[in-house]
Parts: structure tokens; sequence; C-alpha cells
């Protein structure tokens, strides 16, 4: 894969941790567990702190190593680096002396959520915490310039400050902030604290390397799933293949005498788990033991009649509507002709590297939990619930993810993990699912359809547009309270009139955007991207089909219809002009292009593509995205590339499938993913416009599929509506 961005400028050195020892209990006495940095906790957080820290975000020590303090979590999108980046933009310090500590959420709620929100999701890192951080790092160097002043005995207004050392000019003086931190405890930040101008920026917007790179490297940075401390237990939990079944009877006497086994428990009315001194032995305990399931009436389910319930909503009376003008029924009704098709998306698995783990060790005073999570409040709420005791009495230290493209947005795993610790109290109990459970016991990506119905006037414009969705809302399963009178509001992504989240990006006169319920039992979730990847492939391989019934070529026809759009076809035309949309395709090859809007960007792509024997071949793929600002050129790259290997994974292969109420794919053997070899060449073009903050990690997945999907449909004449590609025949008759 190819990049397009500058070349590296201000390259940081990669971060070294510091490492502390477990706190708590014979672990900690025993001094043989370490694992990455989450500093001391509550009411004594400053106190216990070796150097005193300039502010929640900022701790400089003597040797001008610069800590900051990063609440969001890293599970590979790196999101720590921006972060920190950020701070020290506006801080003025020397890059190559940023290190890293994270926040445990026990001492963000401590300290009156100074932190602000931990929850990493929505491709939210960046653009959530922009502002606070930016003035973290500012007010963190007025506090430094405030300092040396004083010792100086000058103004603040006459000191000025570069790369972590503070000079005033009048006097010749200078000192570093490692040198000027001690004065500054206890400060408060002057009241008018000035943000850096973006065009001053030296260390946001440069393609820095990641302050992690290099724990990865030295085998020091502990994943979740890795921890170990004396004396842990390992335990295997599985529940009920069928979602909504319960745990009927189980036989621990079969396997309570095995070798390493200490405990066999049910942990709630779905799940049993054998507790070991070895994962090989829990596991192995695990699948030799009797259970005896109730799977009830979801046991009857299976694709075809979850595909039967969808397509009933297509046509169903009763809707919610997301989007109107107009009045497309009446046009509709009317018209002299009517193009419809119907589209379909799949149940997908969040399949990261990473199962599911957590660590806990639980006593009738105090639970600790060590959790890779992508929404700290939540599992630490978790933690006491299931803990039993007090708040107070309960701690989670965050752990870096392996993967998790949304599925440890939910905490489940975490309540179970917990319970299993306090069936044996003082006893560390690492808590892993195996592979197979991960898989069945998913948050799954919503199964959808959709149906267009459209009409063409006389000169090929569009008259009318319905679009209905049918199928699954994620957020009525978990976070009914967020349902409005719309339905659920995500259902629409990149599909409403307006909103900085995101927004259609054609005007149409008639329009109705609606949705039909309906909600099978298998439990969504929070999938990388969510309902914007299915959205962005109904809405622009449909308006590629409008386009080849106007006879009109694809861009063209979209440029009529995006006049009102200038940010959404600035990308577009990046992207087309990328590909070479205006000069001929090498003999064979065919090119798609698509765009969207979803969490504040606006993105497109463009593909190049063969088909020759039925067999797909994916040559090329322009991504053009305008997140407003890019903090880190490299990473946004790094992003937009991954996001296609996901993205496009999905198209091809991505499909769970039920039977007998379970789901069928229970590893890589049967949930496939894109190989090195079947990957495009990637450019990525980076438009940032200024004045918005827009995701990075999320919404260029969905512009990958419809793009390759259009690209094929020139190549073949075949329009694809039911994903994955897999099970479609590409054969040219």
């Amino acid at each position: 894969m190819t990049m397009k961005h500058a070349s590296p400028i201000n390259t940081a050195a990669a971060s070294r941790v510091t490492r502390r020892n477990f706190l708590g209990g014979a672990a900690a006495a025993a001094g043989a567990f370490t694992f990455g940095f989450s500093f001391p906790l509550p009411q004594n957080a400053v106190a216990q702190t070796a150097t005193p820290e300039v502010n929640a975000w900022v701790v400089i020590q003597p040797d001008d190593t610069v800590i900051i303090r990063i609440a969001r979590i890293e599970m590979g999108q790196g999101a720590l680096t921006g972060l920190a980046q950020l701070v020290a933009e506006d801080l003025d310090c020397d890059w190559s002396k940023v290190r890293y500590e994270l926040v445990d959420p026990g001492v963000n709620k401590a300290r009156a959520m100074v932190w602000k929100s931990q929850q990493t999701g929505g491709s939210r890192s960046i653009r959530g915490s922009h502002d606070y951080l930016r003035l973290g790092g500012a007010q963190a160097r007025a506090i430094l310039i405030v300092a040396a002043a004083r010792q100086w005995g000058v103004q603040p207004g006459t000191c000025s400050v570069s790369k972590g050392v503070i000079r005033h000019a009048a006097s010749s003086r200078s000192t570093t902030y490692g040198a000027i931190a001690a004065a500054a405890t206890g400060i408060a930040p002057p009241a008018d604290v000035k943000l850096k101008d973006p065009k001053d920026w030296t260390i946001v917007g440069q393609p820095v390397k990641r302050i992690d790179t290099l724990d990865k490297l030295d085998g020091s940075l502990v994943y979740g799933m890795d921890l170990s401390m004396p004396g842990m237990l390992v335990a295997i939990p599985k529940a009920c293949p069928v979602h909504g079944g319960k745990l009927k009877s189980f036989g621990a006497a079969a396997v309570s005498s095995m070798r390493g086994v200490k405990l066999v428990l049910q942990v709630d009315d779905e799940t049993v788990a054998v507790v070991a001194d070895t994962f090989w032995r829990a596991k192995s305990a695990l699948d030799a033991l009797p259970i005896v399931w109730d799977e009830g009436e979801n046991a009857k389910v299976t694709s075809e009649t979850i595909a039967a319930t969808l397509r009933e909503g297509l046509s169903a009376p009763e809707a919610f509507v997301g989007n109107r003008s107009g009045d497309a029924k009446a046009v509709l009704a009317g018209a002299r002709r009517v193009l419809e098709a119907d589209y379909g998306f799949p149940f997908q698995n969040h399949a990261p590297m990473e199962v599911l783990s957590a660590t806990v060790r639980w006593t009738p005073e105090r639970c600790e939990a060590w959790v890779p999570t992508q929404a700290p409040d939540t599992a630490l709420t978790a933690v006491v619930e299931a803990a039993g005791l007090p708040a107070q009495s309960c701690d989670l230290h965050v752990m870096r993810i392996g993967g998790s493209f949304g599925r440890r947005l939910s905490a489940e795993y975490v309540r179970i993990a917990t319970r299993i610790a306090k069936a044996l109290p003082g006893t560390p109990v690492k808590m892993m699912w195996t592979r197979e459970e991960d898989m069945l016991q998913g948050r799954f990506h919503p199964v959808t359809q959709a149906r267009f119905r459209a009409s063409l006037d006389a000169q090929g414009n569009v008259e009318a547009l319905h679009m209905r969705l049918s199928g699954q809302s994620i957020l009525s399963y978990a976070l009914p309270n967020l349902m409005t009178a719309n339905g659920d509001p995500i259902v629409y992504q990149g599909l409403l009139a307006d909103g900085p989240e995101g927004h259609l990006g054609y005007t149409i006169p008639n329009l109705l955007i609606d949705y039909a319920m309906r909600n099978p039992h298998i439990r969504p979730g929070f999938w990388r991207g969510v309902n914007l990847n299915q959205n962005a492939i109904y809405m622009e391989c449909f308006i590629d089909e409008l386009a080849a019934a106007a006879g009109q070529e694809p861009l063209a026809f979209r440029r009529r219809l995006m006049r009102n759009h200038p940010k959404h076809l600035a990308v577009l035309e990046a992207a087309a002009k990328g590909i070479g949309w205006d000069t001929p395709p090498a003999p064979g090859r065919a090119r798609g292009i698509a765009q969207i809007m979803g969490f504040g960007s606006y993105v497109a792509a463009a593909a190049e593509v063969s088909v020759t024997n039925g067999q797909l071949k994916m040559h090329r793929i322009v991504a053009a995205t305008d997140p407003g600002h890019v903090v880190n050129p490299q990473q946004v790259d790094a992003q937009v590339a991954g996001s296609f290997v996901y993205g496009l994974s999905a198209m091809i292969y991505g499909e769970c499938t039920v039977k007998d109420g379970r789901i069928e794919q229970e590893n890589f053997d049967t949930y496939n993913v894109l190989r090195l070899d079947e990957m495009p060449e990637v450019e990525v073009i980076s438009m940032p416009s200024g004045g918005f903050w827009g995701g990075v990690g999320e919404p260029t997945i969905a512009v990958a599929a419809p793009a390759v999907l259009n690209a094929v449909f020139a190549a073949t004449g075949k329009r694809v509506r039911q994903l994955p590609l897999k099970n479609v025949d590409l054969n040219v008759s």
C-alpha cells in the first residue's frame, strides 16, 4: 500500500513508560508483577506521584521528561500519540521528551471527572476532547511561565517559551520546564490562557512516531489477556449458544477431579465457568463438562426466518421517519417510471485478535480489576455491581487492548469475571473467553435490508426517492434510553438532512428515508463504523443505479445532486482525480466511486478493479478525507488503510449466519478476513479544510465497499445488492 502525506518533520523517540508494582495484597508483596502504567489512586494522587504535577494533564520531571496523562483508550488506532500531541502542542514542550500515563476511572471520578469522558468509540478520541486537551497543555505552559517569572521577579508577559525552555530576553535568563516544575506546584493558571493558532502548530499536524512503539517491540507492554501475577487462576466461561437461552444444569462432579481444576460454578442464569491453574486445564475441563441448555423458542430461528421478518418490514405500513422533504410517496405514485431495488447487509462479528478477558481480585474489603475496555466508567460500574461492595472499595486499572472495533464498549464480560473472582476470595482470577465463545457471544453488527423506489424526469434528474430501512436497532438493545420518536437515531447515519455528525450529501426535492425496526434475538453492538457502513453501500450503489438508468456518467450524475454540498463534493472530486477518473483505465479494468459523511468527517473513495473468470481483483483504492483537522498524518494514513481492510473483509467474506438459533461461524476457518495478497494498493489524500473536528478511524470504512461494488458493475454489468461477495457469481454470461 502506498500513502500520500508530508515527509516526517518532528519525529519523537518512542516512549519508555514508567512501570509500577501491583497495588494490593500478596501479589504486591511478591514484587513480581508489573504492567503498563496506571497512576496511583484517588485522594492522594498528587502526593503519591514521584514528581508533583503541574496540572491534571502534565507532570514534568527534573530531567525535563514530560509525562502526559491520557484518559482515552488506545487499542491500536494510535489515539494515544495523537492525544499526547494535542497537549504537547499548547504546552510547547520538547516532543522527544514526552512519555505517557494512563488514567484509571476511579482516579477520574475522585477528581471530579477532570479528565472528562474516558469512553473511546464513535471516532471521538480526538474530535471529542481536542479543546480541553489543548487547554490543559496551554494552562500548564502558563503555570510554568508564572513560576519562572516569580523567581526572576518579572512579569509573565515578558517571558517566552519554546520546546520546554522559558526565556526572559531582557535579562538573558532562561530555565527549563524540569528545573521550574517543582516551583509551579499549586499555582493557578491565568484566566485568559489562549490556545495556539493552528497556523503556528509544530507538533500537531506532523507525522510523529507513536510513543508506545518501543514498549511493543521490547515486549514490556502487557495486554489484558497476557496479564500474569503470583497465585493467579484462570477461568473459562461458557454461555448458552442461543442468545436468550438459559443454563438448565451441569455435571460439576464429572470434571472436578481433573488435574488443576479448582472450581466449577454457575455464574448467572445462562453461564457456567471452570476455574483451574492454567488456561488449557480450564478449557479441557469445560469441554468435558456435561451441560444441558434450555434454548427456548429462539432455537427455531434461522437466517432465513430473520430475512423474512426484515423483508416484511420493507413494505410495512408503519415506520419511523428519519429524513423527509416534499412528498416522495405522492410523486412516486404518479411517476411514469419507478426504479426499484432491494439491498441487504448481514450480521458481522467484531472478531478482534485479543479475545475478551479481565482479571479480578476480590476480598470482602476490596475488589481490584485489570480490564482491557473501551468504556472504563461502564466497566468500573460493572465491577461495583458484581462485587457487592461500595464504589470506593473498587478499583479498575485500564489495560491495553489487542483490537476491539467496538466490542469492548459493553461490559458483560467484566461482570462475569468479577462474579467468578468473588467465589474465590483473595485469589486473582483471569477470566478469558475461548475464541469460539468470543465468536458465539458477540455483540454483532446489526442485520438490515433496504428498499429503494425512485423516479427520474425526462432530463435524468431525480424527482423522488424513498429509502426504507428494515432491521435491527442497537440502541433498543444496548441503550434504550436514547431511543427517540424517530426510533433509533444512529440507524440513519449519513442519511439525515443536517447535523455535524453526518448528513446526506445529495439534494433531492422529494425524499423519504424511513425505518421499520425489526429486532431478531441475536444481540447487536457497535461494530466499527456502525450503520454508516451499510447506509453508504445502499445509497451509493443505488445512486449508481440511477445514473445508469439516466444514461449518465456516475461522477457527473452525482455532481448535479451535490451542488448544495461542497464539502461532500470536494472529497469525491479528489478521490476521482486521484484514481485518474477522466482517463481510461487499463484494458480489463473498471472504476467505481462513492462518498458519504459520517462521524463528523467527509469521505470518498475511488476504486479500480478487474474481474476475470468470475474472480475479483482489487488493484487500487484512492481515499479522500476531510476531517477538518489532522493531528497526525501518519496515523490518518494507517487508520484509513486499516479501515479499508476491515470494510473490504466484510464486503467479500463477512457474514454471520444463524442455524437453530445460534451463530454458525465459531472461528476464523469459517469467518474469513482479507489476506495481504488480496489487498489493493491504497492511496490516502488528507484534505483538512479547518473549522471543525471530525473522526478518522470509522468513516472511511463505509466508502471502500460501495466504490468497489460500483466498479464491479462497471466491469461486469452485474449489480451486487446482497453481501458478502463470496456468495455472488461474478462470471459474465
